[in-house]
């Protein structure tokens, strides 16, 4: 699962879409290609997004619901919260004395 999330992360463009679900979750693919070309100036088609979109989906970072006709794409962060805490060491020293 590691080696998965860290490959979804590892591309720029990826990381870019991560940053549009984030700031606004429940996209449809066309509304995250629109958002990459007119915000981001990429010039991406659709298949591309999509395949990015199916990295991510894979890495867990990214779930999808279908309403009717229409795939929605949502940001899901356990997998990043699972990374970070793999390796965070809890903080038994107590509290901090400070020096004058």
């Amino acid at each position: 699962m590691a080696a998965d999330l860290f490959k979804a992360l590892a591309d720029p463009t990826r990381r870019t879409i991560l940053d549009e679900l984030a700031e606004k979750s429940g996209q449809t693919l066309f509304e995250i290609c629109s958002r990459l070309s007119m915000k981001h100036q990429l010039g991406i088609t659709r298949q591309a997004v999509s395949q990015h979109l199916a990295v991510l989906e894979t890495a867990g970072l990214v779930e999808t619901r279908r309403e009717g006709r229409y795939k929605f794409h949502d940001l899901n962060t356990v997998p990043l919260r699972q990374i970070t805490e793999r390796w965070l060491v809890p903080d038994t020293s107590g509290p901090e004395e400070s020096t004058p």
